[in-house]
């Protein structure tokens, strides 16, 4: 299957640079695979889809200002680093730019001091391995010296960082927000645990793998990079509760998706479990766990647009994105809404 099969046509001008106004005030798209139809709600609406036998699967991974800007400590050199992954010990995999200031053993200062790291060694991809030095507790640190790390297709200040968090994000790890669960709040989760729908939380560190773009003409020589999940015995147990009383599993963001197909067994139970999951899911992939899914419009080409479309299909989602597109839908990260049933 070639990457070019999942391309599509978007005007710079539905690339979404804020959130709206009120997270359940954007819109949403629901597509019925079944019936192959197409209904234009708002994200408030969304109960009316939803059944008291349902259990709704979130991602409680909260994001890190993980954007370090700093000076090379012999030079003064400007040098950004991008946190991917807590590989323990105050030792973090990043991105780096420019990267050729970046060699091993030479040492960066961050803020007001407070923070310095060391390049420890060059990894795959062009990253580094880097050690961090500090006084008190690191998070606390960057939560004074880090910015968060928006995408690169949005280009205005985001006035409340905020609203680049889930209201239910819980475990710090994240250089992405899982963006499907920005739409809820705290009232709607309610409402929708009052109708007895049941939710259950796991964790996926969201990385920028996800993110990249795939180079390859054929989608099956690209290489997914590996996130770290975890799945608690009690979300384990709700999920599959809710499968044995014939409710739905609906998966809010592909980053519950891919969590979820990687811990079920063939008959779609959910193994409690952590570890490491570089899962790549795209058309002819044999879904387990997952049902339905809430989801945001993704970019052309993208390995998560390959996933919605293993789910609905290639060609049922490029005509759902070009209805999307007519009907001047918000894109990518602060944008509108999916619903695939």
């Amino acid at each position: 299957m070639k990457t070019k099969d999942f391309d599509y046509t978007l005007p710079e001008r539905l690339i979404a640079q804020h959130p709206a106004d009120r997270r359940d005030a954007s819109r949403l798209l629901v597509y019925d695979r079944q019936s192959d139809t197409i209904s234009h709600r708002h994200f408030s609406d969304i109960l009316e889809y939803i059944r008291p036998d349902d259990c709704l699967v979130l991602n409680d991974t909260r994001v890190i200002p993980a954007r370090l800007l700093g000076k090379r400590e012999d030079t003064g050199g400007a040098m950004e680093f991008l946190l991917l992954r807590d590989r323990g010990e105050d030792t973090w995999e990043t991105l780096v730019k420019p990267g050729r200031r970046a060699q091993v053993g030479v040492r960066f200062v961050f803020g007001d001091g407070a923070l310095t790291a060391e390049v420890l060694e060059k990894t795959e991809g062009g990253g580094r391995l880097v050690r961090f030095f500090y006084e008190g507790v690191f998070h606390e640190i960057l939560d004074r010296v880090g910015v968060m790390p928006l995408p690169p297709y949005i280009h205005e200040k985001l006035d409340d960082p905020g609203r680049y968090q889930t209201v239910y994000a819980r475990y710090r790890g994240s250089a992405a927000a899982p963006t499907a669960g920005l739409h809820f709040t705290d009232d709607l989760l309610s409402d929708m645990r009052r109708q007895g729908t049941s939710v259950a939380k796991l964790t996926l560190h969201v990385g920028l793998g996800t993110f990249r773009p795939v180079k390859e003409d054929n989608i099956e020589d690209h290489p997914m990079h590996a996130e770290v999940y975890q799945v608690t015995e009690e979300a384990a147990g709700t999920i599959n509760a809710a499968r044995r009383s014939g409710g739905r599993i609906i998966a809010v963001g592909t980053t519950a998706v891919r969590t979820l197909e990687t811990v079920s067994d063939g008959d779609g139970t959910v193994q409690p479990g952590e570890g490491e999951t570089d899962i790549f899911i795209y058309p002819g992939y044999r879904f387990q766990a997952v049902d339905a899914l809430i989801t945001n419009f993704h970019l052309p080409q993208s390995t998560l647009l390959m996933l919605v479309s293993a789910l609905a299909g290639r060609e049922e989602m490029l005509s759902v994105y070009r209805e999307a597109v007519e009907k001047e839908y918000r894109f990518f990260s602060f944008g509108d809404a999916m619903l695939i049933l």
